[in-house]
């Protein structure tokens, strides 16, 4: 930690998933005073979640893959001098003078009294992750409809299931996981419903034979479906949900190649949950906020554009995890570490471990190419707005119709999703766009194949007024300020 309370931090590493703690903890053991901020009361993210102690889960491993892995940056975490600042919600980090970053959040967000918190540091690293991208469907707003990575976090850190009967849909590598999971904690899965097909993943052989511990990933989950009597169905999609007061069966459709109906009438499953993604979308507002540069993944999405050592276009940032691309924990832990020696090196002048750098760099490498090959596999074909009916909710939060937005286009004149937000408010919500953008962007393109572009916003996430209040006051009764001296110790 930083020699006095008035000093900064050498490294704030934003979010405690496996990136953050991979960075978090070598940027520490190389002698930096690192703060590691996360918005969960609990380090993990999403991929680790697990139980709260309170529920006394006596074997939390037994949801996880590769938990040892976690339980080894664990350890590691709880040995080091990382100043572990759970419950802050991120939502912006400014350049100070003096070449400083300030880092703002918000605690209490959970429920107790808000406050504002700053965190000064010499450098940054962003790790937060990505969240669920869904394309709306009739009947997807009924209650016991969730998102797949919904159902998983259910699971996992609250021991429960969204249902009894429980169909597993959308795209991604996720579905398989969502799925096997599920059935082992005793939901009843009657089919996964995938609406591409997994013999996308031969466009890039070499992806596929570098990575083998992806196939046998894909095994694991496979074996697990067969197991449970899970019916796999490919090219097909949930184009209407039915029920009263909750879900009570799915119609699911074949999908041509561009992800339109095929023409027969659908096939109705029973069921009391669904449980729906496709796929997932980096979660880079704070770094667009600082103008870091992005490039375009094969899905429409947006991801940070990186060098060979994980920084950004801005210096002093650096960035790791899905934040440059969906790839998964393992991934993660190896640009986070990579982020951390680099760190190091620039504040400190500590000898880049080539060896290790090299060795690393090699395995992103490897890893980010598969990662390239499944987001082009499962990459949304322009078709699936023709699943919409003009009276579909697509803005769940201000209850904005695809009949709505299509009129924005047709009639009123609008070209892109930001005149498309002003004319009817969609993406205007507590998510601010974050379940209806794919929806509104490739209903104003006309296609379905267009993300809406990275926007540069001053807020990451939403921030009650009381928080901002409390900025205006005066320096010596301003805005809580994290120092070390008062800092959670490690682990806690």
């Amino acid at each position: 930690m930083p020699a006095s309370a008035s000093d900064p931090y050498d490294l704030v590493v934003i979010g405690a998933g496996s990136a953050g703690l991979a960075g978090a903890v070598t940027a520490a053991e190389l002698g930096l005073s690192v703060a590691l901020l996360d918005a969960s009361p609990q380090h993990g993210g999403q991929f680790y979640r697990h139980p709260a102690p309170s529920l006394a889960a006596a074997r939390p491993e037994a949801l996880h893959h590769d938990w040892a892995a976690f339980a080894e940056l664990r350890r590691r975490l709880e040995q080091s001098d990382v100043s572990h600042l759970s419950g802050h919600h991120v939502w912006a980090v400014t350049k100070e003078d003096h070449g400083l970053w300030a880092v703002h959040a918000v605690t209490g967000a959970d429920g107790t009294a808000e406050r504002s918190a700053r965190v000064r540091a010499r450098t940054v690293l962003l790790a937060t992750g990505a969240y669920e991208r869904q394309l709306p469907f009739p009947g997807w707003t009924l209650p016991g409809v969730v998102g797949a990575g919904g159902a998983q976090a259910m699971l996992k850190s609250g021991l429960v299931l969204p249902g009894k009967r429980v169909v597993v849909a959308g795209s991604g590598p996720l579905l398989l996981a969502v799925a096997s999971a599920l059935a082992a904690a005793g939901a009843r899965v009657p089919a996964v419903v995938e609406a591409s097909g997994y013999l996308r993943y031969a466009r890039r052989p070499g992806a596929l034979v570098t990575n083998p511990h992806k196939l046998a990933e894909a095994a694991v989950h496979g074996a697990a479906l067969l197991r449970h009597r899970v019916r796999l169905r490919l090219r097909s999609a949930i184009t209407q949900v039915h029920g009263a007061d909750r879900v009570e069966a799915v119609t699911v459709a074949r999908l041509d190649r561009d992800w339109r109906p095929a023409g027969e009438a659908g096939r109705r499953i029973e069921c009391d949950a669904l449980a729906v993604g496709h796929g997932l979308a980096p979660q880079i507002e704070l770094a667009t906020a600082l103008g870091c540069a992005t490039r375009p993944l094969a899905d429409g999405t947006s991801a940070l554009a990186l060098d060979g050592l994980q920084e950004t276009s801005v210096r002093g940032l650096w960035a790791a995890g899905e934040t440059g691309g969906v790839g998964g924990a393992q991934l993660a832990r190896a640009e986070g570490e990579l982020a951390g020696l680099a760190a190091a090196a620039r504040l400190y002048g500590h000898a880049i471990r080539e060896g290790r750098v090299r060795e690393l760099q090699r395995r992103r490498d490897r890893m980010r190419a598969f990662a390239d090959a499944m987001t082009l596999a499962h990459a949304p074909a322009p078709g699936w707005t023709g699943w919409l009916t003009d009276d579909t909710d697509v803005c769940r939060c201000e209850e904005v119709s695809a009949g709505s937005i299509r009129e924005a286009v047709t009639d009123l004149g609008a070209r892109d999703a930001r005149t498309v937000k002003l004319l009817t408010r969609a993406g205007m919500g507590w998510c601010q766009g974050r379940m209806c953008g794919t929806a509104v962007a490739c209903l104003a393109a006309r296609e379905g194949d267009v993300e809406p572009s990275a926007e540069r916003r001053p807020f990451a996430v939403p921030v009650p007024l009381s928080a901002l209040a409390s900025l205006e006051e005066p320096a010596e009764t301003g805005p809580a300020e994290i120092r070390p001296d008062t800092a959670p110790a490690a682990g806690h």
